[in-house]
């Protein structure tokens, strides 16, 4: 079956590789982008990278109508049955649900480490609520990706409202144009901007096992605040799908992909996977972000094993591997 792309515009894949390639948006295959009329809804698959939007075929066209009755309750929530042609092998977006009930012909979900420092505290939150007061915005309380985001999501929004930051995950801005959405974007992240701190620290001396080297992250190991929050849980999902919970402080298993070693440094394998790397540097730019202030909140222990457990996550993972 031969499907029209007349939706999928030029600015569109621009705007898409745009905020792919910028590590302070989005990290490896996280994040997604839609674009949809009435009827049909192309968004980012499952496993694939926004940085790729106009090199690869990225996008998987669905139908926008039974997306719509998912997020309603009618289906899996995968959206996988509503994918339009039967041949492709690509799957949509475990975020399809909330892209097809939003009511914009645009919707754009980044990572922003700009919100993210913000939306993993209180204190953070209460800040971003008063940076983006006279804006159209909500706040939605961390919920699991998919159809339980997108109920908690729906139970919020109104007409109006065209962004929407996630607690412990992240951003969507909607409108109905590229341009529109491209604006929001860029005047949210000029209010929630932090500036990243200086710092520093001493090349560890430890030797490790050879499977692994340190890295320039290594500053979190050796700032004991950091140490204990970073090494207490996970902050959002992707940190949980590619890296497990928090950072470990031993190799229990002889596959953790980063180790942290108390005062000395973290340490990284070294098969381990570009969005593996993506996401520890994710971590050290909000933690080099985040106010002394600020408290920040894992997703807990029940949060992590629903994700550890879940086969949409083990799906985005293995095509990581595969990259």
């Amino acid at each position: 079956m031969k499907l029209s792309t007349e939706l999928i515009t030029s600015n569109f894949l621009s705007m898409s590789a745009r905020l792919g390639n910028d590590p302070l948006q989005v990290q490896g295959p996280g994040g997604n982008t839609s674009i949809k009329d009435e009827k049909i809804m192309w968004i980012k698959a499952s496993g694939t990278e926004l940085a790729n939007a106009e090199t690869e075929s990225i996008f998987v066209a669905v139908d926008r109508i039974a997306a719509n009755a998912q997020a309603n309750g009618y289906g899996d929530g995968t959206c996988i049955d509503t994918v339009i042609d039967p041949e492709i092998n690509l799957r949509p977006s475990i975020e399809t649900t909330f892209h097809a009930a939003l009511n914009h012909k645009v919707v754009v979900h980044t990572h922003s480490i700009s919100t993210l420092t913000h939306v993993i505290s209180n204190e953070g939150r209460d800040v971003a609520k008063n940076k983006l007061k006279d804006m159209p915005f909500i706040m939605v309380p961390y919920a699991k990706p998919g159809v339980p985001l997108t109920n908690e999501i729906l139970a919020r929004v109104n007409s109006d409202t065209k962004i929407i930051l996630l607690q412990n995950h992240g951003l969507i801005c909607c409108g109905e144009t590229v341009e529109e959405v491209s604006n929001l974007i860029k005047e949210v992240e000029t209010r929630l901007y932090l500036p990243p701190k200086n710092i520093s620290h001493t090349p560890p001396n430890k030797i490790i096992d050879k499977a692994f080297s340190w890295t320039s992250e290594s500053w979190m190991a050796q700032d004991k605040i950091v140490n204990s929050y970073i090494t207490s849980g996970s902050f959002y999902p992707d940190h949980v799908v590619f890296l497990g919970s928090g950072l470990p402080v031993s190799d229990a298993n002889g596959k953790t992909p980063v180790v942290l070693h108390e005062g000395e440094g973290v340490a990284i394998r070294s098969d381990t996977t570009n969005s593996q790397k993506a996401m520890l540097k994710c971590l050290s730019d909000i933690m080099c972000r985040l106010p002394k202030s600020w408290i920040p909140l894992t997703i807990g222990v029940n949060a992590e094993a629903e994700l550890l457990n879940w086969d949409a996550e083990k799906y985005r993972q293995k095509l990581a591997a595969e990259k």
